[in-house]
């Protein structure tokens, strides 16, 4: 189905539409993170992991508009949780286009949907320890926002990723390598991931606390990152 999809519009002699949303639900608890699925093998295909409200909204008006196949994952842990005031016009969010969630100078943190919020609140403690982190959410995964990431590094030129995938194949690795290739000379250290681990998802509460990445994970791994 994704193959075909994607390929669809690309593949035909004739001027083809795809005006195809997928609308999903995922999180890291209980089942594996599909930030990554159905793969980044796809050209054609988008896939939009919005991390606020005023996103949620203003990215699926752009899925639905959009005229390539779009999968529009909402994660669960967010429902309930975050809450804003969201305007009552017609606006859109653009997708490949990512957004600074928080500004900073010393360390830049990549992710995306219900990690931003993590990430915020290691923000927080960091702060007071004088060690400022830059946040920037993906809000879309395929594609990537290449520029956005290259003028993070450039800013503070120390980068944590963090998702909820699993470390082995997740987004993580692909990030790294956009790095690599446009931002080399920009860092003044290792790329660091935190991710989920590389174990089947537990369903022992105390064994999926200890899975999932947390906000003591990036306050340990950023003040290592500092220190460096």
């Amino acid at each position: 189905m994704v193959s075909s999809t994607a390929s669809a519009r690309h593949a035909s002699l004739i001027r083809l539409s795809r005006n195809l949303l997928w609308l999903a639900r995922h999180s890291g608890r209980h089942s594996r993170d599909y930030g990554r699925w159905p793969n980044f093998n796809s050209p054609g295909l988008k896939v939009v992991c919005p991390a606020t409200a005023y996103d949620a909204k203003g990215l699926i008006k752009s899925a639905i508009r959009d005229n390539n196949p779009v999968v529009f994952f909402e994660h669960k842990f967010l429902y309930r949780r975050i809450k804003e005031e969201i305007p009552g016009d017609d606006y859109t969010v653009p997708l490949g286009k990512a957004r600074v969630a928080r500004e900073g100078r010393d360390i830049s943190i990549i992710t995306y949907a219900a990690m931003v919020h993590i990430a915020l609140e290691a923000a927080e403690i960091l702060a007071r320890e004088g060690i400022e982190l830059e946040i920037l959410d993906l809000r879309t995964l395929l594609p990537l926002d290449e520029e956005a990431i290259a003028t993070t590094v450039r800013r503070t030129n120390r980068v944590i990723i963090l998702h909820e995938d699993t470390k082995t194949g997740g987004i993580a690795g692909e990030i790294s390598a956009i790095i690599n290739e446009r931002s080399f000379d920009d860092l003044d250290g290792p790329i660091i991931r935190i991710t989920a681990r590389d174990t089947p998802v537990p369903f022992s509460p105390p064994l999926e606390e200890y899975f999932l990445p947390k906000v003591e994970d990036i306050v340990r791994e950023a003040r290592r990152l500092k220190a460096y």
